[in-house]
């Protein structure tokens, strides 16, 4: 259970821009090592929204427009050099495109990765974060899970519905590489499973249920080997595993927890302290948490294997927008 907040001793949040687009803006991702942020989303004319903003003395300037062929539903940088600045985005047509901020007519890498809406992105391998190739996972409406790299046209891995009832993917994220062997995918569906694909043995590594629709999965860091493993719900819920000790029977070990009077969409790390985070609402709100380890982080299960034992979570900052 997350802890009472200490007002006194609360981090805060300071708003410096607030500014309303003429589109439905889904995804908003940091350009690389800049003040700038890319904005992507939809029309009206259901064309996809292509925007680059930059901050200048607490003012924002367009400094890029462009539209797309189809609406834009998530975007990330997390495969491109922090040279390149390479974005790969998937839109409601099922298109996997990246783009060359400098030159957006270009349309560097394309393929029809889902048959319909590519719900979620992730990517690493670029930005200096992570080991082995650039590789980029999308998750689709049509329920598949596919991993690509940029340079060949086919997926390389592609883990398909396995019955007719395909779950829409709502949340891909990559995690475990922590030198050039290892990676690993999670996954968050709309009827609440979880999924956790390890890449370099091509298997289904551990699967659960969290009662609800995933909106969003993430690693407290993606670069070392695996650690903590948010994901956030419908329903007004996160839950939170340890996923360094896997018990063979029981799993990873959890703790779950109601962040908004609302659907939580998000959960982001703080890229400097991998126990903070912050969690987006429905309602409008944000809440910013920390976890506290245990003594020993695991315990001897009655059957004889480890287990893993999960700390406490405390509330540090709650916002409404």
């Amino acid at each position: 259970m997350a802890g009472v907040m200490d007002s006194t001793d609360a981090p805060q949040l300071i708003e410096h821009i607030h500014k309303s687009v003429a589109f439905t803006p889904f995804d908003v991702k940091w350009v690389p090592c800049s003040a700038r942020f890319l904005v992507v989303g939809t029309t009206p004319r259901n064309q996809g929204a292509f925007q680059v903003i930059e901050m200048q003395r607490g003012e924002e300037n367009v400094v890029l427009e462009s539209e797309k062929p189809s609406g834009i539903k998530c975007c990330t940088f997390g495969a491109s050099s922090i040279e390149d600045r390479h974005v790969a985005c998937g839109d409601f047509a099922g298109q996997l495109n990246i783009w060359d901020l400098e030159r957006p007519e270009v349309n560097l890498f394309s393929a029809q990765a889902h048959a319909g809406i590519v719900n979620c992105i992730d990517g690493i391998g670029g930005m200096g974060i992570g080991y082995g190739a650039p590789e980029i996972v999308t998750g689709g409406r049509d329920g598949c899970v596919r991993v690509w790299d940029p340079r060949v046209p086919e997926p390389v891995v592609s883990l398909e519905p396995e019955d007719e009832t395909a779950r829409d993917c709502w949340a891909v994220t990559f995690g475990n590489s922590f030198n050039d062997d290892d990676r690993s995918v999670a996954m968050g569906y709309d009827n609440g499973d979880v999924k956790l694909y390890d890449m370099r043995a091509q298997a289904m590594r551990w699967e659960t249920n969290v009662g609800n629709g995933v909106t969003s999965c993430a690693f407290d860091r993606k670069d070392i080997e695996m650690n903590k493993l948010i994901v956030t719900t419908l329903e007004s819920k996160y839950k939170l595993f340890d996923v360094r000790t896997q018990h063979p029977e029981e799993g990873f070990s959890a703790l779950s927890e109601r962040a908004h009077k609302a659907t939580v969409w998000l959960a982001k790390h703080l890229p400097q302290n991998r126990d903070i985070w912050v969690t987006g609402g429905g309602n409008g709100g944000l809440n910013i948490y920390k976890y506290h380890y245990p003594t020993s982080r695991t315990t001897q299960h009655k059957d004889g294997h480890l287990a893993g034992q999960m700390g406490e979570v405390s509330l540090s900052l709650s916002l409404s927008l």
